[in-house]
């Protein structure tokens, strides 16, 4: 098959991303070896039927990560030659304005947080802190997580935070121009992160219980590389995969065995969702991240990750040529913490009352008919009317939240908003009176409550929230 062929069959997206993409893929397998000629980019605007303007900007995209060369009239060649992408700088994450009340951030209350002090104190007494030899991972809090582990894993490492074990997968396992699965939406800067490592979003459709089989079953047919998948409180709508769930997705990724699982829990221990792990059934291509910022404080930079001795044999030898390894005086702190009867005690304390908030702030919503979604973790996802001007309204009153068209691969048929609902310690009925205003566009002194005994059907709210009900 010449080249022209092999090019004309990969592409199925037109624009200058999807040609980049499809003509990085056939470098990185090898159908389009170093050396051979691509077509022009006139010849090859005809043949696709587009622009030679979009054909040029995709030879520039491949151009500028190395994997083709430009040599003047005798044309572009492929050069193998990969480069590091350039970090892109967010289009999704803008800068936040601050607020009176500000629901934006997506963190959890400080004041949950356990008290470090004593488990700092007793670290710094026992860690030597002049070693370059131990052990990368404390021996006890390696033997304590893999205790607890969601699955079989055969060893863990810890790095500086969930976003810090993505990026590391994505640098051990994706190649420029591979496809990710994914749910849609996503957290903003995980598609940042696709899109830095060179890699092409397929959305995933997903409800209240994860991803939806036969949506997946359908993004297979673009035989992506990897399935990124949040198991439990999905950021932004709080999703949480249920064990029945996990068996279907498992069932379906069976005969797929190209496509290697990443799981990003972030909430950790402050989800109300049991642990759930697609590594109990594919335990040989699932990358497990477990983060521990939402939980024990953002400022200790702590996940643990597992997954096939390749891809951590792979991120190990990448980690030696920078930090090496992630503290051991916090891998300390953490493991006293995790071992600490108090603190166990103030995580507990902060899973019940982020739960008990959402559902304050959801019974209001309720109140007026407001459709949302988030069974778990620390936001509501809110559907609304105008995202722009349920924005404007909320923050002429003084209350930030955070627009919902950042967390999309493709553009939504509705407008959404995402609301840190877990910072919202009292005046629950007044500020989901604000919020359900700003939703249906509607002054608050004309909103109409649901009738008493007029049945509302959500389905998110089941055996997760019936504990602190």
């Amino acid at each position: 098959m010449s080249d022209m062929h092999r090019i004309l069959d990969a592409v199925e997206d037109r624009t200058a991303e999807g040609i980049a993409s499809a003509v990085g893929r056939l470098i990185s397998s090898g159908d389009l070896k170093t050396g051979e000629r691509l077509p022009t980019v006139r010849v090859l605007a005809s043949e696709l039927r587009t622009s030679p303007t979009t054909v040029s900007l995709a030879w520039r995209s491949l151009a500028g990560v190395g994997l083709i060369e430009t040599r003047g009239r005798a044309g572009s060649f492929v050069s193998g030659q990969e480069r590091t992408v350039k970090a892109a700088l967010s289009r999704r994450q803008s800068r936040v304005a601050r607020y009176p009340l500000d629901l934006t951030t997506s963190m959890p209350d400080p004041e949950l947080i356990p008290d470090i002090g004593p488990e700092l104190a007793s670290a710094i007494e026992t860690v030597s802190l002049t070693s370059y030899l131990d052990d990368p991972v404390v021996p006890e809090l390696r033997e304590l997580l893999l205790a607890g582990w969601p699955y079989l894993a055969k060893d863990l490492t810890i790095v500086n935070g969930a976003l810090d074990a993505v990026d590391r997968t994505f640098g051990s396992t994706l190649t420029w121009g591979e496809r990710v699965a994914l749910a849609d939406p996503s957290f903003f800067s995980i598609l940042d992160l696709i899109e830095t490592h060179g890699g092409q979003a397929i959305p995933v459709a997903l409800d209240d219980y994860g991803l939806e089989p036969e949506s997946l079953r359908s993004a297979l047919l673009s035989e992506p590389t990897l399935l990124l998948l949040q198991p439990r409180s999905q950021n932004p709508t709080g999703a949480s995969m249920t064990y029945d769930r996990a068996e279907a997705l498992a069932e379906i990724l069976e005969p797929h065995p190209g496509v290697t699982v990443v799981e990003d829990d972030h909430a950790g221990d402050v989800s109300m969702a049991p642990t759930i792990s697609l590594g109990r059934w594919l335990p040989e291509r699932t990358i497990h991240i477990k983060s521990f910022s939402m939980s024990h404080g953002p400022d200790l930079r702590l996940a643990a990750l597992s997954g096939p001795p390749g891809v951590m044999t792979n991120l190990a030898n990448r980690r030696r040529l920078g930090p090496g390894w992630t503290s051991r005086l916090l891998q300390t702190v953490l493991l006293g913490l995790l071992t600490s009867d108090s603190a166990k005690a103030s995580v507990e304390t902060a899973r019940q009352t982020y739960c008990v908030r959402r559902l304050a702030l959801a019974a209001e919503l309720d109140r007026f008919n407001v459709e949302w979604s988030g069974r778990d973790g620390l936001n509501l996802w809110v559907t609304v009317e105008s995202e722009r001007e349920a924005m404007l309204a909320l923050a002429a009153q003084g209350v930030g939240v955070a627009a919902g068209l950042p967390f999309n691969v493709e553009t939504p048929a509705k407008d959404h908003i995402r609301v840190t609902c877990c910072l919202i310690e009292d005046d629950f009925e007044g500020i989901g009176r604000q919020i359900a205003s700003a939703a249906l566009g509607i002054p608050s002194d004309q909103l109409a409550p649901r009738a008493p005994g007029e049945p509302y059907d959500h389905s998110g709210q089941d055996d997760l929230t019936s504990a602190a009900s």
